[in-house]
């Protein structure tokens, strides 16, 4: 609980620091657009290509992950069948986000009701149907070992709280057009993560409600098979409604990523073919396939949701520390700019969120040295494409 409360701690720093990125930035492209204008062409790359190789392919192979999982809660498969489904639920999102585009705009309002259902369905049942008897704790652990990990331990178990906090910094890219920014947003974003933060809250007592500590470790479906233990067919319930929440995800998660490699594309930093237009759809054809291959070969690769959000979250903060910066560089380098909203309680806020990115980015590096370290590999191959792209376009423009 304290993880969870910590972590929306920092996703509120965050979004309270990204805030004032965004008045100054409105309808630019957000943190791409940001690294731009205060560290050039570079690091914006990096970032453009660690979203294409690590960020949005890895979170889409670990929603399709997720709903293989899931799919096990409800028919018996093998690890390889799960791995196979995975590999299709990549597939199809990309399909239809070739040529379907409306369809994606009707998933995002049916999974969003269905998450919040499901939700909603788990809390009530753990809260008011479960048993104070979960949460004793039969295992025998040596104090001395808890305490000198306890550090390492708290750093990791944020890796999936803050992938789950994901998106606070989306809320940055509406404060150059809102009303009265600097009261309106921080009430907005405040509210908005308080809420957030509750809910994950109650669904994690539900659990302990429900669940012991050594079933929760042990569950590959945690929502499934805390509710069957109150409702035999609630687990199935759950499921099919995870099921088709993480399918909508994907499916706009993937077509989000492919508008930046289009973009970096027609800028002559990213690969050319990725810039190619549908003829009859108008989506980014290439870009979605090749976000979507990518994809397959990170679940391919590392095959568990724990491995695959650990090697997103861990480079997706590097860029979110380095952001945050920014904040900083601005109000020395660029006082005299209009600013619609300016984060509250500066320079503590941003300083909060620095500190704590960099130093959650260091235990993930220690903690986790094989998805982190892979992670750095790619974003490292980076730099030849970069000087490739560049001289590529200096060619060009002789």
């Amino acid at each position: 609980m304290l993880v969870w409360c910590f972590g929306g701690f920092i996703a509120l720093t965050g979004a309270l620091t990204y805030g004032e990125l965004g008045g100054m930035f409105p309808k630019t492209g957000g943190v791409y657009v940001y690294l731009k204008e205060a560290y050039g062409d570079f690091i914006a790359f990096m970032y453009g290509w660690a979203y294409f190789t690590v960020i949005m392919s890895g979170t889409v192979a670990a929603l399709a992950i997720a709903f293989s999982s899931y799919m096990g809660y409800l028919f018996e498969m093998t690890m390889f069948e799960k791995s196979m489904l995975a590999v299709i639920v990549v597939i199809i999102v990309s399909v239809i986000n070739i040529f379907r585009v409306k369809l994606v705009e009707m998933f995002t309002n049916t999974f969003s009701i269905m998450k919040l259902l499901g939700i909603a369905l788990i809390i009530i049942v753990g809260l008011f149907f479960g048993t104070y008897e979960t949460l004793t704790i039969k295992e025998t652990v040596s104090s001395s070992n808890t305490e000198s990990n306890f550090i390492t331990a708290f750093g990791l178990a944020l890796i999936g709280v803050l992938w789950s906090f994901g998106g606070w910094h989306h809320a940055s890219f509406l404060s150059g057009e809102a009303k009265n920014a600097n009261k309106n947003i921080p009430r907005a974003m405040i509210i908005g993560t308080t809420l957030v933060l509750l809910v994950y809250l109650l669904t994690n007592a539900a659990y302990m409600f429900l669940l012991t500590t050594t079933e929760m470790a042990q569950s590959e479906s945690l929502a499934s098979d805390a509710l069957s233990k109150i409702i035999p067919v609630g687990g199935i319930l759950i499921a099919i409604i995870i099921l088709i929440s993480t399918f909508g995800t994907a499916l706009v998660g993937s077509l989000t990523g492919p508008r930046l490699y289009l973009a970096m594309a027609n800028d002559g930093l990213f690969f050319k073919k990725l810039s190619e237009i549908h003829p009859k759809s108008n989506t980014p054809v290439n870009a979605i396939i090749a976000q979507g291959v990518w994809a397959i070969i990170i679940l391919l690769l590392w095959g568990t949701f724990e491995a695959v959000i650990t090697y997103v979250v861990f480079i997706d903060w590097i860029f979110f520390f380095l952001t945050a910066l920014i904040v900083l560089i601005f109000r020395v380098k660029r006082k005299d700019v209009v600013r619609p909203y300016k984060t509250p309680l500066y320079p503590v806020t941003p300083i909060i969120f620095i500190i704590t990115s960099f130093l959650f980015v260091i235990n993930t590096l220690i903690g986790n040295i094989l998805y982190a370290g892979a992670g750095l590999i790619l974003l490292a191959l980076g730099s030849p494409f970069y000087f490739y792209f560049k001289y590529e376009k200096l060619k060009s423009n002789a």
